[in-house]
């Protein structure tokens, strides 16, 4: 079992690590980047049930593909839909429950397009949408969940967020007020939600190699400049899609029964947030 578990590629989850043969799990944001990895993560690790939501159909196409690769068992679904929309995001996770038989997982790795901009040179129209685009589709998403979970008195609900919720980063005061608005969010339904079983935790990355993100961090000449000083920062290496699974999946699973209400930084070392 030892020696299992310690061969191959780190960064991919080992099977012996994790058993999701019996979950039903939802990952918002699950065609590309850190949500499509965490999919992955899932099937590998034994789960037959998953719901791949997100708004591009061919995308959605795709990321079935790949996750069924990943476990020739599983059965990956795709449900298009903009979380950010409050009926609808009741309507998809009410529709994931109902194809799976319940819900035992909510992964929320929702992503805005929004780069980092010093406030004074943000358009103030832009303002609200900043904050909401980014904020309130793990609200309205883990709030349908929770409705779920509280009636099979367990579950498990991972945020992600970024260290720009803890770390003030130029250029992020309407991102970082996005993400922090996220954080609170998490650990107060945590409290709420405790006496029914229902585990809720945030993961806080940086920048994260291999992802959309980044490269849109990478193109504009301010936040490049930014961002290539934090790289420098990350002694452990670059944080990649694969590493916030591989968290998630921790979090999701029985090793991590008494952990909720909190918030993990998984940075490679660019900060100690």
């Amino acid at each position: 079992m030892e020696e299992h578990m310690n061969s191959g590629n780190p960064r991919h989850p080992a099977a012996a690590a994790f058993d999701f043969t019996q979950s039903k799990v939802m990952v918002i944001g699950g065609t590309s980047g850190v949500g499509l990895a965490t999919a992955v993560g899932f099937a590998r690790s034994g789960a037959r049930q998953l719901v791949l939501v997100g708004r591009n159909e061919q995308r959605g196409k795709q990321a079935v593909e790949t996750v069924a690769e990943a476990n020739p068992s599983c059965e990956p679904q795709f449900l298009s839909a903009d979380v950010n929309e409050p009926r609808r995001a009741d309507e998809v996770v009410a529709e994931a429950a109902r194809l799976m038989g319940g819900l035992d997982v909510l992964v929320n790795s929702t992503v805005a397009v929004y780069q980092p901009t010093l406030l004074h040179d943000t358009e103030i129209d832009a303002i609200p949408a900043m904050l909401t685009q980014q904020a309130l589709g793990p609200m309205l998403t883990s709030r349908a969940a929770v409705r779920v979970m509280r009636e099979q008195r367990h579950g498990a609900i991972i945020n992600i967020a970024s260290d720009a919720a803890k770390v003030p980063t130029p250029g992020e005061c309407i991102i970082g007020a996005a993400m922090a608005a996220i954080v609170t969010f998490s650990r107060t339904l945590a409290v709420e939600a405790k006496r029914y079983g229902v585990r809720v935790n945030t993961i806080t990355p940086s920048l994260i190699a291999n992802t959309g993100s980044y490269d849109r961090a990478m193109n504009l000449e301010f936040s490049k400049k930014i961002f290539e000083k934090i790289t420098s920062q990350a002694h452990l290496g670059l944080t990649e899609p694969e590493d916030l699974a591989n968290t998630i999946m921790f979090l999701a699973s029985s090793l991590a029964a008494n952990i909720t209400g909190q918030v993990v930084s998984v940075n490679g070392g660019i900060s100690v947030a």
